[in-house]
């Protein structure tokens, strides 16, 4: 063993001794600042179950929602991507993410290494990531959008991504693209100095991973047999037990970002609710115009718009201007998955149609529909004459899809020269359960 840490030299050992000081460090100071702190049981205990919530959504929620929605042969290594993306995200964000999140700003645009392995990240509440709330609650519920993000653009791509591929590329996205936008509208950033609002993840989230997942979706190109070979969902149940995992977890996801049991709060929990269930009426109604039938893939699939679009202002929107939301949700996503079809590219589980639509809308709407009689720490909107407020929300929209569409086509031509992007035809047709996993969903 002495031998071996010999090799790794004295550099190597000396970071490895930051590192597993840091989480102490910061716990000593905690110990001697608790005392008479502003740490609030009720707000802490909101912000552990949201986070609970919001890991809910990832597994079993967005697992079960995604492995529904794909061929029997491709389950299981659908349903192992949320699984394998939450533990790498996971590590990362302990690791150097959170720290370059939201770490002391550096020149707007990314959090310095301050907080790196959680170093001086203790008990003791941040002034400005929640101040009733111990740090590491904040750090933890933070944790958990880090990680559904890639796993969202994971449905662009499937039934034909190597594994090993899909690792190396959520890392490497984690990392160059959800950090940045993170600290540019939750971690001091520029976009924030500016008076951006994104109140649980509209534009840091929905828009970043949805336009992501184009680009995967035009990277890779399309699935074989695309457009002859029947490719709907293998197991219906199993996405409407997806789906209503996502709605219950959504409460976190947007109440918790109140980061307390507070009104805010309930405005977002009603907001959330309201949203999904306009948006599912009017997919449904929409279809059944269009189609000559409702589907229950289309009421689920609503439902999930309707909870993406008013994620950006559920804690700036009365419970009105929610149902706005979920009706232009419903009928826009559709609208979306219907032009994918003549456009011709393959998002195989519609991550751009729903969470990419619903990340620039949402975004939009919250620059028209904000009100400070809802809450005096958001804004006003265009429709009370705030003109300004919501040329910044277009600005934002703009700045993270060129960034994330950018960043995204650069990692996935660094991951195809260092182990390929695409399964062989003949493992595609095999499925994924086998050529990656050698494992069987069904006998």
């Amino acid at each position: 063993m002495l031998k071996w840490i010999g090799k790794l030299g004295r550099p190597a050992v000396l970071g490895l001794s930051v590192c597993a000081a840091g989480p102490d460090l910061g716990w000593a100071q905690t110990a001697a600042a608790t005392v008479g702190s502003a740490v609030s049981g009720a707000d802490t205990a909101w912000v552990l179950i949201s986070s609970a919530l919001v890991l809910a959504m990832i597994v079993p929620g967005l697992a079960l929602f995604y492995g529904g929605l794909v061929r029997s042969k491709n389950v299981l290594g659908t349903i192992n991507h949320s699984f394998a993306i939450l533990c790498v995200v996971s590590l990362l964000w302990v690791l150097i993410g959170y720290s370059l999140a939201f770490g002391p700003d550096v020149g707007g645009l990314i959090g310095g290494f301050d907080w790196v392995g959680l170093r001086g990240v203790g008990l003791v509440p941040h002034t400005t990531y929640g101040p009733t709330i111990p740090h590491q609650a904040f750090m933890v519920f933070q944790l958990m959008f880090a990680a559904i993000a890639p796993a969202l653009i994971t449905g662009a791509f499937a039934e034909r991504m190597k594994f090993s591929a899909l690792l190396i590329f959520s890392a490497l996205w984690s990392i160059v693209v959800y950090c940045p936008v993170a600290h540019w509208l939750w971690g001091g950033g520029w976009l924030a100095g500016l008076g951006a609002l994104d109140f649980a993840g509209g534009a840091v989230v929905h828009l970043s991973s949805g336009v992501s997942a184009l680009v995967c979706a035009l990277v890779l190109g399309a699935r074989d047999g695309y457009g002859k070979d029947y490719m709907g969902p293998h197991n219906l149940p199993m996405v409407l037990l997806g789906t209503g995992l996502l709605w219950f977890g959504w409460f976190g996801f947007n109440a918790g970002s109140a980061l307390g049991a507070n009104e805010t709060a309930v405005v977002a929990f009603v907001a959330t609710h309201t949203a999904a269930a306009a948006a599912a009426l009017s997919w449904m109604v929409v279809e059944w115009v269009h189609r000559g039938a409702p589907t229950v893939l289309g009421i689920a699939s609503g439902a999930v718009a309707g909870l993406a679009m008013v994620t950006p202002g559920a804690g700036y929107i009365n419970a009105f201007s929610a149902i706005l939301i979920g009706l232009a949700a419903g009928g826009l996503s559709y609208v979306a998955i219907i032009m994918k079809g003549r456009l011709g590219y393959d998002d195989s589980l519609d991550v751009v149609g729903i969470h990419g639509v619903a990340g620039v809308v949402g975004i939009l709407l919250t620059g028209l529909l904000a009100s400070k009689a809802v809450n005096l720490g958001g804004a006003d909107g265009l429709l009370l004459g705030n003109v300004a407020f919501f040329g910044i929300e277009l600005l934002t929209v703009v700045v993270v899809g060129l960034f994330s569409a950018t960043g995204t086509f650069v990692i996935l031509k660094v991951v195809d020269r260092l182990v390929g992007l695409r399964v062989s035809s003949e493992e595609e047709r095999m499925g994924l359960d086998i050529s990656q996993h050698n494992e069987r969903a069904y006998s």
